[in-house]
């Protein structure tokens, strides 16, 4: 496992490598970063496996943040182009909506797709609260007392230790601010979706949800299931919104499943 710098658009993007063969490059959710891959980029490895932090997340810079999927396509699409070359992307929650974004604006550079927990449009009450969080920057206590409401709701297995990834989640954000730009960028989904662009995307997409996931139900996946031209749905049970710390074997084994289908 190798880590390392590259200056991608306005921002130093940092990123995790492991492993030989297709690239694979992984896009962690909101309030999180490369780690959150952990598991698969030590598995995988026959595969050559990138995972790289969001602007603002980790040890990536935050650069002139504008609050857009746009900027955050346009951020993966740099890193396809400059470090790891066409790819399959898998993204979680936020990553995979950024994943689908880019694979609709530069197919030549998605060569396979898997999303989990993914939404390509979110509803009023989403939006507010995304802009709330955003929000909430700022106030050191408020936005820890988020996460931490936040990461409880996304559980679904009571043996996770929720204060060990309130803690990495919140060493993830820093001070915040590429969270609420992230947090931004996703209450902009309202009222403008992602889903009349699903249509370009060509390469085959795996669906993957939680069986518990209340934060983003099985409603959002089929949403993506009609709009894509090809695309099949796994679920991983047992699991809420963050699946790979609830379930992670069978997040692991979809992932690995998904792979293969390529």
């Amino acid at each position: 496992m190798q880590t390392a710098m590259v200056a991608l658009n306005d921002i130093q993007t940092h990123y995790c490598t492991n492993g030989c063969g297709p690239a694979v490059v992984f896009v962690h959710g909101l309030a999180e970063d490369h780690r959150s891959w952990r598991r698969q980029q030590d598995e995988f490895t026959d595969h050559h496996t990138y995972a790289y932090d969001l602007r603002g997340h980790g040890a990536s810079t935050l650069g002139g943040a504008d609050g857009t999927l746009a900027q955050l396509r346009d951020d993966l699409i740099a890193f396809l182009t400059e470090v790891s070359g066409p790819a399959v992307c898998v993204g979680f929650s936020l990553g995979g909506t950024v994943v689908l974004s880019a694979a609709a604006q530069r197919p030549d550079l998605v060569t396979g797709i898997a999303v989990l927990g993914t939404s390509s449009v979110v509803g009023r009450a989403a939006a507010e609260f995304h802009q709330r969080r955003a929000e909430q920057v700022g106030d050191a206590a408020a936005v820890l007392d988020g996460l931490r409401e936040d990461t409880a709701a996304m559980l679904a297995s009571s043996t996770v230790d929720v204060d060990d990834l309130v803690a990495r989640r919140a060493e993830s954000i820093g001070d915040g601010r590429g969270y609420a730009n992230a947090a931004t960028a996703m209450a902009g989904l309202h009222g403008n979706p992602l889903t009349p662009e699903l249509a370009a995307i060509k390469c085959p997409v795996t669906v993957i949800g939680g069986e518990n996931d209340v934060l983003c139900p099985r409603k959002a996946a089929d949403i993506l299931l009609e709009a894509l031209p090809r695309a099949t749905y796994r679920e991983i049970p047992g699991a809420g919104h963050l699946m790979n710390g609830d379930n992670p074997d069978a997040t692991t084994a979809a992932l690995r499943d998904a792979l293969s289908q390529r």
